[in-house]
């Protein structure tokens, strides 16, 4: 068995509500089917044909991880450490939703090992986070800040969305620089998009759910890089930017596309050439590991070509970009993409430009 470590994904399912936004495999339930999953998380977990591949990083997602209690939230880490001990200085996250923070539970998940929390702030407008469809309030945000660092966390990720239904220039602006003020390690901030099976995506179809126009969008994310340079956060990812030495260590694992383990319903892995996604449906995820039947509900081959293809696609959202060599890169896409201001040539690495960043998807394929 390969004994390189390994990226572990958890995927915890549940959520107080489903934002009409979100495509992520998520429910809002309640009662015996989230101890009964939990305990099938555990299961699968100890039973992983990876055991023994130490962890390089643990990310555990949603869904919000932290709508489950202490006794079913930390079962499910300690499988994890045992399954796949922790290298030393190992990234360990999870996602949070201000409206579940909680003190003691904060101090439970630092005393077992977690030492980055990511909060699911999205925006400090509470007409905003209404017609986001969040469940908490702008006031929890601070608060959650605040109970994470009385806890011992001392990297700490925002998750902002900007080109919100209504939302102005300004009002971004200002959300930003209050989510600034609070002092996080980190930024995630992210463009408002529909996806297909999502409940705004419909609205939107209809006529009556109205985002901002392109120009505005690309302006927003204009003030978006300016303000978290000003600020001391680098951008490394086109969505991301951190202080020195801060930046998401898991996420880097799947944008330079690394091996990852995941577990629980909807997780995706990659193993060697292998990608899997686990079933779905929490029922059925804790129906298969009950009986030991099959958890994949898709299976695919990673060649080599669609490997390269996601170097690409994945890498050059990077600022590290893309190596100028040994990716097979038509030199008339390299030159074409030069000629637009698109890609510049950093120590023979392809980067988008600043202006490139707005077309990363079209360069990429023009790489590809």
């Amino acid at each position: 068995m390969n004994a390189e470590p390994i990226a572990v994904y958890v995927h915890i399912p549940f959520c107080p509500s489903k934002c009409g936004y979100c495509d992520f495999n998520s429910y809002a339930m309640d009662g015996e089917i989230v101890a009964r999953t939990a305990s099938a998380i555990r299961r699968q977990i100890l039973d992983s044909p990876n055991r023994g591949r130490t962890a390089k990083t643990i990310f555990f997602g949603g869904g919000t991880p932290t709508f489950l209690s202490p006794e079913f939230l930390l079962p499910i880490f300690e499988a994890v450490c045992e399954v796949h001990p922790p290298v030393d200085g190992a990234e360990i996250t999870s996602e949070a939703n201000p409206g579940t923070a909680d003190a003691e539970k904060f101090r439970a998940m630092r005393e077992a090992g977690f030492n980055r929390l990511s909060l699911g702030a999205q925006s400090f407008v509470d007409d905003e986070l209404v017609r986001l469809e969040r469940v908490h309030k702008a006031s929890e945000i601070d608060r959650a800040v605040g109970l994470a660092r009385e806890a011992g966390f001392d990297n700490l990720n925002l998750d902002l969305m900007f080109a919100l239904p209504g939302q102005s220039r300004f009002v971004w602006e200002r959300n930003l620089r209050k989510a600034i003020s609070l002092g996080p390690e980190h930024l995630s901030l992210y463009c408002l998009t529909l996806e297909e099976n999502t409940k705004f995506y419909k609205r939107h179809l209809k006529g009556d759910l109205v985002l901002p126009e392109d120009d505005e969008q690309v302006a927003m994310y204009e003030i978006a890089c300016e303000l978290a340079l000003e600020h001391g956060y680098g951008q490394y990812e086109i969505s991301n930017f951190a202080k020195v030495g801060r930046e998401c260590a898991h996420n880097l694992c799947y944008w330079r596309c690394e091996e990852y383990a995941g577990y629980g319903p909807g997780a995706v892995q990659r193993v060697g050439n292998v990608r899997s996604t686990t079933l779905k449906h929490p029922e059925r995820y804790c129906e298969a590991v009950e009986s030991g039947g099959s958890l994949a509900c898709e299976v695919e081959t990673v060649d080599e070509e669609l490997l390269r293809t996601e170097r690409i696609m994945l890498g050059l959202r990077l600022s590290e970009g893309l190596p100028l060599m040994g990716l097979g890169i038509p030199s008339e896409s390299v030159q074409s993409l030069f000629e637009r201001g698109w890609i510049e040539d950093r120590d023979d690495r392809l980067t988008l430009t600043p202006a490139g960043r707005h077309w990363c998807s079209e360069a990429a394929l023009a790489l590809i």
